[in-house]
């Protein structure tokens, strides 16, 4: 097994680690030369620190790092450009005020590369650290006669680290547009400029003076630029997927598609798909144990809080236009663009007649996760895992045990509020019943329906195929003549299966399954 780099996001310290480094050179270098303002937007832990630290290594020309990769022989490393880098997750920014926190990163940038900046004349000024900067900027081009690179990594973080102190956050946004606004008007002593973060604000509230940078995110030329593709999954991680797949006793081809199941699916064009960094390297690091990593390092309380607010929970195939991705208003938050900026959802498709998006779950950690915490955020019941409950309903099925199955359905709806449910009951049954099925989706192959004409939700498992409908406060046997007026089992007719419809009534007053019946095929 090879050292993996989980949590290094250092390149010197990487390759003098002997980490394994998948080589993104290329990329890089095609980043460097066609263009000069840049902003790339991309989930947590996705390898954007590790971008800005290796251009910052390679504009101050540490070529014995880039020996043997493909930049190698490509880059003159004789010019070198005087760096300026801004890592926002190195910053003390609670308990500081933001305006304060960039001073200090400033001068002491500035005292490392022999720069004294006269702080004096900016005594009266309202955000002293945009005038440090430029100061530092312009002074550095004449100093080393070179003109400087300007690296931003998580740009956005005193932002979204605030979220839910909105006047500290607004305050801390106006801090940003007045500090990257000089950059623009510093021009002439710029080589290279890249910001990098999660969220998407709009060029209006934080970039209106930085109207000439280049939002590269959805550009399918930088799609793989971080994250992992299958080819260099399957060309850095030859050995460990031979001796893993070994220890599991199934071939490679097998546990190829499980590591792609559980951690691909990431894209930001609808074509290039790459695996989470982050999650891969852990995976190997713990000799091929598929579980949550990424999820687990970012719990996403207050967005999952705003889903539920919102009643958003159907995140299969939501098709969205360039607005919806972007949008990001810190006084109006939408659940969608958030969840696909921070990388619970995922490009799955775009259609250039349309302009039109297709949103979805990235892969089964992604949606194992989130569903959980759907699930309890609507059930009310944040202490209570929705796991054990699932898996009870996936015995019950393979067994053709409907009893206990629709005792668990009663369970699902146990602990909510009785007064919540009568007020709301119509979108919490259709949202609970939906969040089931789809985590019910992570051990036998469960579809949710929602389209007129398909059954509420299809289950297969190894003997037997399931049609369900529900019904709310009508019957059973409405429900169960809709399975079979519809057809809804027709097409696994020759599935070698016993076809089993299920049709099922809850009634409001009691907050239970009132009948239900079964018809077996």
């Amino acid at each position: 097994m090879q050292k993996y780099p989980i949590g290094i996001q250092n390149f010197k310290e990487l390759i003098t680690g002997g980490y394994v480094y998948v080589d993104k050179t290329e990329h890089i270098y095609r980043l460097a030369t066609l263009g000069k303002y840049y902003f790339l937007s991309r989930p947590r832990r996705f390898g954007k620190s590790l971008l800005v630290s290796t251009l910052e290594a390679l504009y101050e020309g540490q070529k014995e790092l880039f020996d043997g990769l493909w930049i190698a022989d490509k880059w003159d490393f004789t010019k070198t450009n005087p760096v300026i880098a801004v890592y926002f997750n190195m910053l003390q920014l609670r308990g500081n005020s933001l305006d304060y926190v960039l001073q200090q990163s400033i001068q002491n940038q500035a005292t490392e590369l022999g720069i004294v900046l006269d702080d004096e004349q900016y005594r009266e000024a309202k955000n002293k650290s945009g005038f440090l900067f430029q100061e530092l900027i312009r002074k550095l081009h004449v100093k080393t006669g070179r003109k400087v690179v300007v690296l931003i990594d998580e740009y956005d973080k005193p932002i979204v680290d605030f979220l839910e102190d909105l006047p500290t956050a607004q305050t801390n946004r106006d801090i940003l547009k007045s500090f990257y606004g000089i950059l623009k008007p510093a021009d002439e002593h710029l080589e290279l400029v890249l910001l990098t973060g999660v969220s998407k604000f709009s060029k209006v509230s934080i970039f209106s003076d930085l109207n000439n940078l280049r939002d590269i995110t959805l550009n399918p030329m930088f799609a793989d630029l971080v994250g992992i593709s299958q080819t260099e999954l399957e060309s850095n991680f030859k050995n460990e997927i031979q001796e893993l797949a070994d220890e599991k006793n199934i071939t490679q081809p097998t546990f190829l598609a499980q590591i792609k199941r559980w951690y691909n699916g990431y894209s930001w064009d609808g074509k290039k798909r790459v695996y989470n960094p982050f999650s891969l390297l852990n995976f190997f690091g713990d000799r091929g144990n598929f579980q949550n990593y990424w999820f687990s390092t970012g719990t996403p309380t207050w967005l999952v809080k705003l889903a539920k607010d919102a009643f958003v929970y159907d995140f299969s195939n939501l098709v969205v236009d360039e607005g919806d991705l972007n949008a990001f208003d810190i006084s109006n938050l939408q659940p969608i663009p958030l969840l696909f900026q921070t990388g619970y959802l995922t490009i799955e498709s775009y259609s250039p007649e349309d302009y039109l998006y297709t949103l979805n779950y990235p892969n089964e950690e992604v949606r194992l996760s989130l569903t959980q915490y759907l699930l309890r955020a609507f059930r009310h019941n944040d202490a209570e895992s929705p796991l054990p409950m699932v898996v009870k309903l996936r015995n019950a099925l393979q067994t053709n045990d409907i009893e206990t199955a629709i005792e668990v359905v009663n369970t699902v709806f146990a602990s909510l509020p009785y007064d919540l449910w009568q007020t709301e009951n119509e979108r919490f049954y259709h949202a609970l019943i939906h969040l089931t099925f789809v985590l019910l989706g992570v051990y036998v192959q469960s579809e949710v329906h929602t389209a007129r004409g398909r059954c509420d939700a299809l289950v297969q498992t190894t003997h037997y195929v399931y049609a369900f409908e529900f019904k709310l406060d009508k019957t059973a046997q409405e429900a169960l003549a809709q399975i079979e007026t519809k057809g809804y089992l027709l097409p696994y007719a020759q599935s070698g299966k016993t076809r089993v419809g299920v049709g099922i009534n809850f009634s409001t007053p009691q907050k239970l399954v009132s009948e239900w019946l079964v018809k077996t095929y």
